[in-house]
C-alpha cells in the first residue's frame, strides 16, 4: 500500500513539474532598459498592455547592449543609457514572427524580424518600444534576452552576434537606398545563400548583384563588400531555410509588394523613356526637315 501511495505521489509530482514547466514557457516577458525611471517603466508596461504582477520583467543594461553592438555602430546609436524595451509573447508553432514598433526611428519591424530569424527567435509576438524616440538598434538585445527567458531556450551566441550585425548593416543600407528596399534586399540574399548553401565569396557576390539588379537597387562597392562579409558569416550558421521562411511569412507579403512596386516602376520608367525618345526623335526630324 505504501509503495502504491509513493508511486502515485511521484507520478503526481512529475505531472505537476511538467505542467509548471509548460506554464513557465508560455508566460509573457518584458525587457526594460535598466536606465528608465519608474514613470517611464510604467509607461512601457501600459503600452504593452501588461501589469507588473502579471508578467515577468527583466532588465537590460547598456553594457549588455554594447557587448553586441560595439564596433558595429556609432556610439550615438548605442547611447550611454539602456532605454529600449521589448515585449515577447510566445505563439503556437507555425505562427511565425509578428513584430510591432513604437518610438523606433531607425529600425523597421521587417529589419527586426529578419535579424530575429537569424538569431533563432521563433513563433512569437514582439513589440520593440521606448518611452521616447530612439534609433532602436539596442532593442534586439532585449528581444533576444526576453525570448530566451520565455522559451527556456538559450540562443546560439554567434547567431546573436551575427543577427545584430545584420540589423546594423540593413539599417545603414536603409539610409542610402530606403528602409523597405534594404530589408527586402537583405532578406532575399540571405534566403538564397542559406537555401543554396553558398559559402564562396565570389558566388555570394553574384547573388548580391543579381538580386540588387532585380530590385533596381544600385550599390556601391563598399556596400557590396559589406553584404558579402555579412553573408559569409550567415552561411557559417546552422540555419534552416524552411524555418526562416516560415518565421518570416508574416512580413514576406509586404516585402513582395515592394518587389512588385519596383517592377511596376521599372515598367513606368521604361514607358517614360520611350516617350522621351520618341519626342527627341520627332524634334530631330523637324530640325532636319526645316533645316534642310
Amino acid at each position: 500500500m505504501k509503495r502504491w501511495i509513493t508511486a502515485c505521489f511521484c507520478a503526481a509530482a512529475l505531472l505537476f513539474s511538467q505542467f509548471t514547466c509548460t506554464q513557465a514557457q508560455v508566460e509573457e516577458v518584458v525587457s526594460l532598459g535598466a536606465d528608465l525611471n519608474e514613470k517611464q517603466q510604467q509607461q512601457m508596461l501600459d503600452l504593452f498592455g501588461v501589469k507588473v504582477d502579471e508578467v515577468k520583467i527583466i532588465k537590460v543594461t547598456n553594457q549588455e547592449e554594447r557587448d553586441y553592438l560595439e564596433g558595429l555602430v556609432s556610439d550615438d546609436k548605442i547611447g550611454t543609457r539602456a532605454i529600449s524595451c521589448a515585449y515577447v509573447k510566445p505563439l503556437p508553432k507555425g505562427e511565425g514572427l509578428i513584430v510591432e514598433t513604437h518610438n523606433i526611428s531607425w529600425v523597421t519591424k521587417e529589419m527586426y524580424a529578419n535579424a530575429m530569424a537569424t538569431a533563432g527567435v521563433e513563433n512569437a509576438r514582439v513589440v520593440a518600444a521606448a518611452p521616447f524616440v530612439v534609433s532602436g538598434t539596442a532593442a534586439l538585445t532585449g528581444i533576444m534576452k526576453a525570448f530566451e527567458e520565455v522559451s527556456g531556450k538559450e540562443l546560439d551566441k554567434e547567431a546573436k552576434k551575427v543577427a545584430n550585425e545584420e540589423l546594423v548593416t540593413t539599417g545603414e543600407l536603409g539610409e542610402d537606398i530606403g528602409k523597405d528596399k534594404a530589408a527586402a534586399l537583405i532578406k532575399e540574399i540571405k534566403e538564397r545563400v542559406v537555401r543554396e548553401k553558398v559559402k564562396n565569396p565570389e558566388d555570394i557576390k553574384k547573388i548580391v548583384l543579381q538580386i540588387a539588379k532585380e530590385l533596381n537597387i544600385e550599390l556601391t562597392q563598399e556596400q557590396i563588400d559589406r553584404i558579402i562579409e555579412l553573408m559569409e558569416k550567415i552561411s557559417k550558421l546552422d540555419l534552416d531555410i524552411n524555418r526562416i521562411t516560415n518565421q518570416l511569412e508574416n512580413i514576406t507579403q509586404r516585402l513582395e509588394d515592394i518587389r512588385k512596386t519596383v517592377e511596376e516602376n521599372k515598367g513606368l520608367l521604361q514607358r517614360i523613356w520611350e516617350a522621351i525618345s520618341q519626342f527627341i526623335n520627332w524634334i530631330q526630324s523637324l530640325i532636319e526637315r526645316f533645316g534642310a
